[in-house]
């Protein structure tokens, strides 16, 4: 029998989740769960990581978790196929963090690319001489020591996560080497698994800033209402060199195409075809790419590109927030899915807890250890 395929992922309960999340994690993670190629797959929720920069208001990180595992659960993921667990339920991946802190020096974190994009994100200073920013909380510091612990307690040999979280994968990929080079092999090393379609490695903000971010007020959620996501796609920003529609536009760094990117089908150009009928002009498209020639060539407006694409996402989304309706008329199912999910993880966690402290000669009333150990003592002192 071959090594064992297992998977872990997972999303901080910083609220509902938006189509950023969905095309960079959520619907890769329904697919590889449907594939049948997975002997196990984990989702976490990561409640503790949470707490990190949250600490102050632990009631919102509680109140989160339930709209994270209503968008996990509205968007297809099946706890009879995967485990969905709140991190603070498994204590033993505080443990292995505590451990793994003796394998990563200081200035390997802050060398760490994505912990300082984090900081600067959050507004933390380094140098506590300005009493005018927060200082940078030591959790949150050790955030890529607290992940390799969440990936290595289940033995995860793969890791689906966007392109900004390589470096983290990295850092895991070397606290498994350095302990397994001093105390033998015992943990696993994982891969990164990256989205399939360039278009999802990170999904720009309605407003083309780099990032979705729900600080930035620039997202599209899961759970919005279908007027909700009409004014948000209808207020989009696009190319600001397409003053006119007859002006050739750029598809390039446009977020409308790179909307479309990351959710349209050939089949919605027949299905949609209205969209594409005006007072003026009529055209009919039959694939993403004969649509970017046209905005390429010039004489197609902005305002047509984002009728279509609000057609695309409200055919997208409509399911998803349908089931996400009836989840919420039953939020006891929803906390029994994380309870017994979280139970099973713990299990594991326990299992694997177990070697890490028998690698490190730290399992002393395990049955057997004690009695020897107590032997080469008697030796020793004779």
């Amino acid at each position: 029998m071959g090594k064992e395929k297992i998977i872990l992922t997972g999303d901080r309960p910083t609220g509902r989740l938006h189509i950023g999340h969905y095309v960079g994690s959520l619907r890769r993670r329904v697919e590889l769960q449907n594939s049948g190629l997975y002997d196990k797959i984990y989702v976490m929720i990561a409640d503790a990581q949470a707490l990190t920069d949250n600490a102050d208001n632990p009631e919102k990180v509680r109140q989160n978790i339930i709209e994270v595992a209503l968008d996990y659960l509205a968007c297809g993921l099946d706890p009879k196929k995967t485990t969905i667990f709140i991190q603070s339920q498994v204590s033993e991946l505080t443990e292995l963090t505590f451990f793994y802190m003796n394998l990563v020096s200081i200035q390997r974190l802050q060398r760490n690319p994505t912990v300082k994009q984090e900081i600067l994100l959050r507004g933390f200073n380094s140098d506590e001489a300005e009493e005018n920013k927060k200082g940078i909380p030591t959790g949150f510091f050790c955030y890529p020591i607290s992940q390799a612990a969440d990936i290595t307690f289940c033995k995860a040999n793969v890791v689906p996560v966007g392109e900004d979280q390589e470096p983290m994968i990295e850092q895991t990929r070397e606290i498994v080497r350095k302990f397994n080079s001093i105390y033998g092999e015992t943990l696993v090393e994982p891969e990164i698994m990256l989205p399939d379609n360039a278009a999802c490695l990170r999904l720009p903000g309605t407003d083309g800033k780099a990032k979705m971010s729900k600080s930035l007020g620039n997202c599209i959620y899961l759970a919005d209402e279908p007027e909700e996501i009409k004014k948000k796609v209808l207020g989009m920003f696009t190319d600001p060199t397409h003053l006119r529609v007859e002006d050739p536009g750029h598809v390039e760094g446009n977020p409308v195409f790179q909307y479309l990117e990351a959710f349209c089908k050939d089949e919605h150009f027949e299905k949609f075809a209205s969209c594409f009928v005006g007072k003026k002009a009529s055209f009919v498209f039959h694939n993403l790419d004969e649509l970017k020639a046209k905005y390429q060539e010039g004489g197609l407006g902005d305002m047509m590109i984002k009728n279509f694409l609000n057609c695309v996402l409200q055919d997208t989304l409509e399911p998803i927030r349908e089931r996400r309706k009836a989840l919420q008329k039953d939020l006891a199912y929803v906390y029994d899915v994380l309870k017994k999910g979280s139970e099973a993880a713990q299990k594991v966690a326990a299992e694997t807890m177990a070697e890490v402290k028998k690698a490190m000669r730290i399992n002393y009333f395990d049955p057997g250890v004690l009695e020897e150990l107590i032997r080469s003592q008697e030796e020793k002192y004779q």
